[in-house]
């Protein structure tokens, strides 16, 4: 079984400035002149991390890094304004344009699978490939299955704490009772709304309980961006239309696509997965038996290293 190659520094930090607002954290580590590989991370609003850079042999791979608007250490933080998913698409082609890349592979899980596909519909030409994990389609009932109903009845403990800042009568839409506690004046209101929605994605992540991702979730620096933008954009349904992902697969029919998902993914049900892939007669699809949605997984990270090895060699 494959594990993360070792841990390894970046060779180039620097801000680029992509408006009069924001300012992007960006990095790159690995080779160079190997092949460019952008890392778009999940959330929205997760950023970032040490271990991301290590899904990519760093003899092959100039491994680029970035933190989208508003998280991780991108500026200002949590901020919801000129945030929505035409910015981060425009976003990662003036990041590409910026760093005099041609053509590169995109890897990215979760809302990162979203962010790739939206971004190699619109610009296929300057895509290699795409490496997905963790398929999130945004269609309203994606939404609807983690803060409404659907998720609640596989953890209904974790469920029962996650509706404990919202009164009873605003239940019926958590979504909307989230929002408007994660974007109040009122600083401990916001923070406790951002705790415990971070907490219950953290606990629904692993198959396995796993403490140190709940710990990360928790971390008030994260979780108060990953609230509040995650909120921001699902309240705007993603700024996408409905099917849209699925409606415009035709778009990528050219390009060589790796999913990776768990079969036990409740934060993402693996049916998003398995629709892509019927929209994808190029794609190829790896159920993992014994995990559920995050990258850290046993057999998830085998995965995807083996499919970041494998394009390696694709493109020697």
């Amino acid at each position: 079984m494959r594990t993360l190659y070792p841990e390894i520094h970046p060779y180039k930090e620097q801000q680029l400035k992509v408006s009069a607002l924001h300012s992007l954290y960006i990095e790159e580590s690995g080779n160079p002149q190997g092949i460019p590989v952008v890392f778009i991370h999940g959330g929205p609003g997760g950023g970032t991390g040490i271990p991301h850079r290590s899904f990519f042999d760093p003899e092959k791979y100039r491994i680029i890094l970035f933190d989208q608007r508003g998280c991780g250490r991108s500026t200002p933080h949590s901020e919801l304004q000129e945030n929505n998913t035409q910015n981060l698409i425009a976003d990662l082609e003036k990041i590409r344009i910026h760093l005099n890349v041609e053509q590169w592979l995109l890897f990215g899980g979760s809302w990162g699978s979203t962010l790739s596909l939206l971004y190699a519909q619109a610009h296929p030409s300057k895509v290699l490939g795409l490496i997905l994990r963790g398929i999130f389609l945004c269609r309203e009932q994606d939404i609807q299955w983690f803060y409404q109903k659907g998720a609640s009845a596989i953890f209904p403990d974790y469920w029962k704490e996650y509706e404990e800042p919202i009164p009873h009568n605003e239940r019926s839409d958590m979504l909307q009772a989230y929002y408007k506690r994660l974007t109040s004046k009122n600083e401990i209101a916001r923070m406790s709304a951002a705790k415990a929605w971070s907490i219950w994605e953290g606990r629904c992540s692993t198959l396995d309980p796993n403490n140190d991702i709940v710990d990360h979730f928790s971390d008030p620096h994260f979780a108060l961006a990953m609230a509040r933008i995650e909120a921001h954009y699902f309240i705007n349904k993603a700024f996408v239309g409905d099917n849209q992902i699925i409606d415009d697969c035709h778009k990528l029919k050219d390009l060589p696509i790796t999913i990776v998902h768990g079969r036990y993914d409740i934060v993402c049900p693996i049916e998003q997965a398995f629709t892509l892939y019927q929209a994808l007669p190029n794609s190829e699809l790896h159920i993992v038996r014994d995990a559920g949605h995050s990258a850290f997984e046993k057999g998830i990270t085998d995965n995807l290293v083996r499919a970041t090895d494998n394009f390696a060699r694709s493109q020697a």
